[in-house]
């Protein structure tokens, strides 16, 4: 009986260093954001920076290791067999609900997740226990540590709300007094910020950071009851030597205070989820060892020990430390991950993500009310004073033109360091296991909030971001919960064969992740894709434009000819392929659509009418690609539906008329890729109308055949919409055409005397 438990403990072993991976890279994203979000620094120095501070971090968290010995549940209500259970029904959970979230790219907390696992697998146990008891559910309580699970979750709950509004607050008086102009500020002022930060930093990382662990005790004799003279002290010394650094040694004290910020951050990371990590596992293994020296059956060693204060020996923390560094530096997902929070918190305007909904409509549209009564409550001399602070400054470049700088810069990046620092240092004093997920993100919502990065633009998307990424949490603390309770449940029935059945599905997924998530990576950019134009001439959008569309009607033969022989073939998966790669080049239509904005802000004066001619040709290559996506999405529907198939001679004219179309489109490329434009009156022309002609005729017979032999509604209907979509395909290549020979011709005129 006793290798059944070797191998478990094994097992957890193996499981905690894949959870170190796929955890860190998680939560990456919560000290890496603000350095990496502001560019102030490199990026080699802000790994080599947070490295440091993980490895510190790791070192320091031994205290909280008791939460997944006694936190959650009673272990003193269970025997060593049925806590084995539990933790490995939560290791198994977690690695695969993390390796979830980080295959999707959105970063989910760690601490809901081991804390609901916990709680999820401890029910599920104890009412396992109660039912064989013949007990009822009422003595749930009794194996439930409710006082402590309900604060933990309370605290949890709380940092949301809380996190976002101490970042809000902090950051609007922060712009009010160094404004988007901080760089020119006195130094002195600049410096009284370098002390405050800084100070903050040493006192709640260095001070509360050590609370708990087996390092204060050197210096509590020190520190105790004389916290106020240890912040102003700090707050003096900091103040005075970063005005000998911006002075004398002409230091960017906002560059400092962000890499500090990093450091302090990730070791505030490490110290407070490191016992998401390894904590489960390194209970175990001391409850293991507890069990092994009593020579007590498995069945009947209660649990007494875990109740206790247990250390946690150092050399286990530094090996976590290593782990969690080597994932930082080689973790491409620790990568990937950090795009949702800096999207949603930049001011600049970026792609954006999520589609507004009823409650962020609702949300924007009263927060513009109360900004409109707000208005007329305060002095117009205050109003224009707040918003000179507010007004972002403007780089000059040649050609008389200018750009907006970034509003995520480094005060707004040092504030969110700061601040995340201070509230999950705090939390980490108090033993309570907070979301840093949750603080980080919600400190960069509450900054961005205050520093107006969500405008009239784009206010209404980051909002409902923002939602969903809350939602995205609690469905995290629903499912850990109810995973883990199935799970437990299943071990407790089939023992150990169940836990290697579990195990070797759970190595199945990740592996299946990792390599999908590595192919995903390697395609940077496919062949095919399309580019934003950046010439400011007509002549360059030309020529810039013409390998757009040779591109895009390569693309949309292939979408027309999968979806023509899907539909013949009743070939739903191809079908299926047809309508989400065509969706795809939507896309990226409408990105270059998005683009048009800012292409002719960047146009020269001389050439504006480039503008009207860059309109047409995006406009028309969308034109195309509607039809081609309408043809691939009720052909999918029709087939989805197990509607009756086409009939022999509506196959044969839509080949027919496929074949004719790659062919006139295959004509179209060429004139485009070889830019020989003279080509296209009176050869393509005179083919477009033969195509035309041979559509018009099918719609004609297929009126015939309706009025005759046709049976099926739903038939008649898929053909013509794709005979008549084909014809607006056809015409809007045509548009493209005219613009292209118009353009050609009248450049010739130009040029000739």
């Amino acid at each position: 009986m006793e290798n059944i438990y070797i191998l478990m403990i094994a097992a957890l072993t193996l499981l905690a260093i894949l959870d170190l991976v796929v955890g860190v890279s998680n939560d990456a994203v919560n000290f890496l954001n603000s350095a990496i979000g502001s560019k102030a620094i490199s990026f080699r120095t802000i790994m080599i920076v947070a490295s440091l501070g993980v490895a510190f971090g790791a070192i320091f968290s031994s205290g909280l290791m008791e939460v997944a010995r006694k936190g959650i549940f009673v272990p003193s209500q269970f025997y060593f067999n049925e806590i084995m259970i539990i933790f490995m029904a939560v290791m198994l959970t977690d690695i695969l609900l993390l390796d979830f979230f980080n295959t999707l790219g959105m970063p989910t907390s760690t601490t809901v997740s081991i804390v609901f696992e916990l709680l999820g697998a401890a029910v599920a146990m104890a009412l396992i226990k109660i039912g064989t008891d013949n007990g009822s559910i009422g003595e749930l309580a009794n194996y439930i540590n409710t006082e402590k699970a309900t604060e933990i979750i309370i605290g949890i709950l709380a940092s949301v709300l809380i996190a976002f509004t101490v970042g809000a607050i902090v950051q609007y008086i922060s712009r009010l007094l160094l404004s988007f102009n901080f760089e020119r500020k006195p130094a002195l002022a600049a410096a009284i910020f370098g002390g405050v930060s800084l100070a903050a930093i040493t006192y709640f990382i260095i001070i509360k950071g050590l609370k708990g662990t087996d390092y204060y005790e050197y210096i509590q004799p020190y520190i105790e009851n004389k916290t106020s003279l240890i912040v102003l002290t700090s707050f003096g010394i900091w103040t005075l030597l970063s005005l000998l650094a911006i002075t004398l040694l002409k230091t960017n004290i906002y560059k400092l205070i962000i890499l500090v910020g990093t450091f302090a951050l990730a070791l505030a990371f490490a110290g407070n989820d490191l016992v998401n990590f390894i904590g489960v596992p390194i209970a175990a293994w001391q409850s293991y060892q507890a069990w092994s020296v009593s020579g007590i059956a498995a069945t009947e060693f209660t649990m007494d020990i875990l109740g206790q204060k247990v250390d946690t020996p150092t050399h286990l923390l530094l090996i976590a430390g290593i782990i969690m560094v080597l994932t930082l530096w080689f973790s491409s997902k620790a990568r990937s991950v950090l795009k949702t929070s800096i999207d949603l918190s930049s001011q600049s305007d970026t792609k954006e993500r999520f589609e507004p909904n009823f409650l962020s409509r609702v949300i924007v549209r009263g927060s513009m009310l109360i900004a409109r009564y707000t208005d007329t409550v305060l002095p117009q001399a205050t109003k224009d004073r707040i918003e000179r602070q507010f007004e972002r400054p403007v780089i000059e470049l040649p050609k008389d033109k200018t750009i907006e700088l970034p509003a995520f810069d480094m005060v707004r990046a040092a504030i969110n360091l700061v601040v995340a620092s201070v509230l999950i240092s705090i939390a980490t004093s108090m033993k309570l296991p907070l979301s840093t997920t949750y603080v980080t993100f919600m400190v960069a919502m509450g900054t961005s909030l205050a520093d107006r990065a969500w405008g009239a633009e784009s206010a209404v998307y980051r909002v409902a971001g923002v939602f969903n990424v809350i939602a995205g949490w609690f469905g995290t603390a629903l499912i850990a919960f109810v995973a883990a309770a199935t799970v437990a449940y299943l071990i407790h029935l089939g023992g150990g064969t169940m836990i290697a059945l579990l195990l070797g599905f759970a190595f199945f997924l990740l592996t299946r992740n990792y390599i999908a998530h590595n192919k995903k990576t390697k395609i940077v950019k496919v062949e095919d894709s399309l580019n934003k134009a950046e010439s400011q001439s007509i002549q360059g959008v030309i020529e810039e434009s013409a390998d757009n569309i040779s591109k895009a009607l390569k693309r949309v033969g292939k979408i027309n000819e999968i979806t023509i022989k899907g539909l013949i073939s009743q070939d739903l998966s191809g079908l299926k392929k047809a309508k989400e790669t065509v969706t795809k080049l939507e896309t990226e239509i409408e990105d270059l659509q998005s683009d048009i904005f800012y292409f002719i802000k960047n146009l020269d004066d001389s050439y504006l009418g480039a503008s009207k001619f860059y309109i047409d040709v995006v406009g028309s290559l969308q034109d195309i690609t509607q039809s081609a996506s309408l043809i691939a999405k009720v052909s999918h529907k029709h087939v989805n539906n197990n509607h009756k198939a086409l009939k022999k001679k509506q196959a044969v004219e839509l080949l027919e008329i496929n074949n004719k179309l790659i062919d006139l489109l295959h004509q179209i490329r060429e004139v485009f890729d070889s830019r020989t434009f003279d080509k296209i009156v009176p050869g393509i022309i005179d083919e477009k109308q033969i195509l035309l002609d041979y559509v018009r005729d099918s719609i004609q017979k297929q009126v015939e055949r309706t009025r005759t032999s046709e049976s099926s509604p739903k038939n008649t209907t898929l053909y013509f919409s794709i005979l008549l979509e084909t014809e607006d395909l056809i015409k809007a290549n045509m548009n493209i055409l005219n613009l292209y020979y118009d353009e050609h011709n009248r450049s010739k005129d130009v040029l000739e005397p």
